[in-house]
């Protein structure tokens, strides 16, 4: 059977979905439906995309996801929205997908992550979600540092492996409060990735960075010979600097 029509490639613009790696290694190798295939891809991705401490999918926006929709029907004669409860059920059976019906919700699913194992045992001991978002908020108080993976998480999305090495790199390398408010810059402006955020935060350094209120700019990483300091990078995208500066009411190029 010929492709219906043929792609144009990733262009640069392109966004990405962490995937965790044994999707591509034992998972892959066992899965044998078509349809548990794509309702797992297309799950992770409408995981992805969920914000705050319990990040549930509900039955209905699987049901009524246009791809699943067009990606599985017709399918060995089922129609789209049996093929995706079929889909789900292998999910739930192989363990890659949770599930739990959540009063005033209904059938709900969560990644098999620890983070949402943990989310559904409060869920089974009776929590409501927006208590397991009180707890989580007592359980890192706003004292205490936070930690980059989990500005991460919070901000953009499933952490990959890939990435860990990097995070804790920035953290060690940038102030905390830079690298909290280049997250909120990303969020703000919908720029949910690393590359988004990092670029802020190598504009900051190379540039200077103002506070709120002062003119003058923070220490920019150079020395007092006029030199680079050791942790001063150039990047090309303006755009980070004139953004910011934008929010802030700051005319570019200041």
């Amino acid at each position: 059977m010929e492709p219906s029509g043929t792609f144009s490639g990733f262009t640069g613009k392109t966004l990405y979905t962490p995937v965790p790696n044994p999707i591509f290694g034992h998972i892959l190798e066992e899965i044998q439906d078509l349809a548990e295939l794509k309702v797992t891809l297309r799950g992770l991705w409408l995981f992805h995309r969920k914000r705050g401490s319990l990040r549930v999918v509900t039955l209905k926006e699987f049901l009524t996801d246009r791809s699943l929709i067009k990606g599985l029907h017709p399918l060995n004669n089922k129609s789209s929205e049996d093929a995706i409860r079929h889909g789900l059920r292998l999910a739930v059976t192989r363990r890659t997908f949770l599930t739990h019906e959540l009063k005033g919700t209904g059938t709900v699913f969560l990644l098999n992550t620890d983070s949402d194992q943990r989310a559904l045992s409060r869920l089974l001991n009776g929590l409501t979600a927006e208590e397991i978002d009180k707890e989580q908020e007592l359980e890192s108080p706003a004292s205490e540092k936070r930690n980059i993976f989990s500005l991460y998480e919070n901000s953009i999305g499933l952490l990959s492996p890939l990435l860990a090495d990097e995070l804790k790199e920035a953290e060690e390398r940038y102030p905390e409060a830079w690298v909290r408010e280049a997250f909120g810059i990303a969020v703000a402006e919908n720029k949910r990735s690393w590359r988004y955020v990092s670029g802020i935060l190598r504009r900051w350094t190379a540039e200077g960075k103002e506070t709120k209120g002062d003119a003058k700019p923070v220490e920019s990483g150079r020395g007092k010979n006029g030199k680079p300091g050791r942790h001063t990078e150039k990047d090309n995208g303006q755009k980070y600097l004139d953004e910011y500066q934008r929010r802030r009411g700051t005319p570019p190029g200041r």
